[in-house]
């Protein structure tokens, strides 16, 4: 898949994992791994990008002795999944494209 492609529907994918409920970065990761593989590798990045762009703000909690890192989505990051959700008649709509059988093709 197109990096570019697979980087805007997992950031779409992060902030879906945390919509209803502040999270951290194990949390996100189970919480997505039914529908998408992603790393802890992987995750990190997204979230400093989606933090620096103001989709979601950090705030650190103590559990079980430690620091833990805690992500909440705001309003521009609900507007960007509602955003793609209005995308994705167009995503669809390309995929159909590409994928059609074409009758008048030689074959």
């Amino acid at each position: 898949m197109d990096i570019q492609l697979k980087r805007g529907l997992l950031d779409v994918c992060v902030l879906k994992a945390i919509k209803n409920e502040d999270s951290y970065g194990y949390k996100i990761i189970k919480d997505m791994k039914p529908f998408v593989e992603i790393s802890e590798s992987t995750l990190y990045p997204i979230l400093r990008r989606l933090e620096a762009s103001g989709m979601l703000t950090v705030h650190s909690a103590e559990h079980n002795g430690r620091l833990r890192k805690y992500y909440r989505i705001t309003d521009i990051g609900l507007e960007r999944i509602e955003d793609f959700k209005s995308e994705w008649d167009e995503i669809i709509s390309i995929y159909e494209f590409i994928t059609k059988e074409d009758n008048n093709e030689s074959v």
